[in-house]
């Protein structure tokens, strides 16, 4: 009989060593080796530029995921096209700050309700820094949840959540929240939990801390939602060469060249490639001078070798979408 419970014993623990060994990706049902990835394209609804870059993406492109900035003024208009095209894969970028110096705007629940999240013009405040030293836990929660209800209002049924400027990683209260909003209406959310190898080696993220967004990302599992396995969220330090961003077929190349380099280093597992796709009118310039970069971004997403790249090296695409229809089907 002892003999009997020490099998046992010793099938279960290596039952768990497996489950901890393996990707998220795998327990979604993707291939044990498989770099599954969503080309992600954040900033939707922050102005028109960005909706058309978007829209351009979608049609002609390879990145197959966005996310809306609900309190922005051009939302309108990319709900409409959202509406107009079931099944593209759109989240809500919620937005806790308002970046540019005259191009502003507030929360969606009111500077009375939240006034913790609005400077001295009513606006959101224009840093990370300023959130958190003047807004709390309970207010970024009012507000993810008036975003949230502007969107279904509007018919918009986001496929997941995540973070603008990554307000909603500053804190750990901030943290669960966000994390707590997503499991209680099953809306997936954006979070590495898994191994994280890239974001580890970029940030230098320290073990503690990785082991915390390990713990978290079993918590979003357990509650029924994707996770990630890794992030690729370094692109919008790739500021462009001067002397090349007047030629479309330079910037594109120089782009396509850094992402490649990059995805190159990711392993196995679900990992998110965050973007920001745009195509600058001629006033773009007066809301951000970050244009250039921002047209890079949508140049490679529809540059006919990174599309060969991902093929040739078995890249897997998803979306949120898929990685929730996935995720219902486990127990």
């Amino acid at each position: 009989m002892k003999k009997i419970f020490l099998f046992i014993f010793l099938v279960a623990i290596s039952f768990c060593s497996k489950a901890q060994d393996s990707t998220y990706a795998q327990r979604l049902g993707f291939p044990k080796d498989a770099r599954v990835i969503i080309l992600h394209m954040d900033d939707a609804g922050m102005s028109l530029s960005s909706d058309r870059g978007v829209e351009k993406v979608f049609e002609k492109g390879v990145a197959n995921s966005t996310s809306v900035m609900m309190p922005c003024p051009w939302v309108p208009q990319m709900v409409r096209y959202i509406k107009a095209h079931p099944g593209i894969d759109a989240g809500l970028h919620l937005t806790l700050t308002s970046e540019w110096k005259d191009y502003r705007w507030g929360p969606l629940a009111g500077a009375a309700v939240v006034p913790g999240l609005v400077d001295s013009t009513g606006s959101m405040w224009r840093g990370v820094a300023d959130v958190v030293k003047h807004a709390s836990a309970e207010e970024v929660d009012k507000e993810m949840r008036a975003q949230l209800q502007r969107a279904e209002k509007m018919n918009f049924h986001p496929t997941h959540l995540d973070s603008h400027m990554g307000t909603l990683f500053a804190t750990d209260a901030f943290l669960q929240k966000y994390i707590q909003l997503g499991i209680e209406k099953q809306i997936p959310v954006m979070f590495p939990g898994g191994h994280d190898t890239y974001i580890s080696d970029e940030m230098k993220i320290p073990d503690n801390v990785l082991h915390s967004y390990q713990n978290l990302g079993k918590k979003i599992w357990d509650g029924g939602l994707p996770v990630l396995d890794d992030l690729l969220n370094s692109s919008y330090d790739w500021n462009p060469p001067a002397d090349i961003v007047k030629n479309e077929k330079a910037l594109a190349k120089w782009r396509v060249d850094l992402y490649e380099k990059a995805m190159l280093k990711l392993k196995p597992g679900v990992t998110m490639v965050i973007m920001h796709c745009t195509d600058p009118s001629s006033v773009f310039s007066e809301i951000s001078d970050s244009g250039d970069k921002r047209r890079a971004d949508m140049l490679a997403m529809l540059d006919a070798g990174f599309k060969k790249f991902l093929k040739d090296n078995g890249f897997v695409l998803t979306t949120w979408r898929e990685l929730m229809e996935r995720r219902q089907k486990i127990k």
